[in-house]
């Protein structure tokens, strides 16, 4: 099984205002204090409708590469024990983000996908997910957006340059080539995450590598030595 669908081309502001939008609609109905991470969760169940299940999604599905499926029709949510973050307490940052990943699908093409007319109208375990997020299918217009979409809901800008500066201790760049470099020699990692980046990561709930895209994105961290400035005397 593998469901993917042509959907419309989203440049990342739009993406981004989408994701805005949830968390705002999420506070004023609840409240969400500046420096609490992002309930997720509770967005998808109290904002949003939809109901969450944990279950054996490779059993479920007869795939190995599966750790998020959505039924539009029933407004269900599931995702695969193997992350459920109780009894699996180091993939917390892995279920948040798939979560909000699925969150992504609901917001942003739920509308752009029709399920088939004689699909049950009920969750059940005879019928077909309406999206199934394959790892091996990461680089899909459908699944880079949702996961563009998991980035802004799960770090936010604002929040993230406000935590910044009080983990970083400044609102600096961290020019981060060097240690990469250390860590890719000692641990044989081509994309090894920062320790700051890791100490970011544990204020929003989520993996260290995903916080360190965030980061790099917003260019706080500099994975590359930065060209010499023209002016500053670098060049001689």
């Amino acid at each position: 099984m593998s469901r993917l669908y042509p959907v419309k081309f989203m440049p990342k502001p739009h993406i981004e205002r989408a994701a805005t939008a949830l968390i705002h609609t999420y506070a004023r109905q609840y409240g969400l204090a500046d420096d609490a991470p992002v309930p997720v969760d509770a967005i998808l169940e109290c904002s949003l409708g939809l109901t969450l299940e944990i279950g054996d999604l490779a059993e479920r599905l007869g795939l190995t590469d599966v750790l998020g499926a959505t039924w539009i029709e029933s407004q269900t949510v599931m995702i695969d024990e193997s992350l459920e973050p109780t009894d699996n307490p180091s993939k917390e940052g892995r279920f948040n983000f798939t979560l909000a990943h699925e969150i992504g699908h609901w917001e942003l093409h739920r509308l752009q996908i029709c399920d088939p007319p004689d699909q049950p109208s009920l969750f059940d375990f005879q019928s077909e997910p309406s999206i199934v997020c394959r790892s091996t299918q990461s680089r899909e217009p459908m699944e880079w957006q949702a996961d563009c979409f998991a980035g802004y809901l799960l770090m936010p800008e604002d929040r993230v340059f406000r935590v910044w500066e009080q983990v970083y201790g400044s609102a600096g760049q961290y020019v981060a080539f060097e240690e990469i470099e250390q860590l890719k020699a000692r641990w044989d990692d081509e994309r090894p995450t920062v320790e700051v980046a890791r100490e970011m990561a544990k204020r929003f709930n989520v993996s260290g590598q995903a916080m360190q895209i965030r980061l790099e994105d917003l260019k706080l961290i500099l994975p590359e030595k930065p060209e010499p400035d023209l002016f500053s005397g670098g060049w001689e």
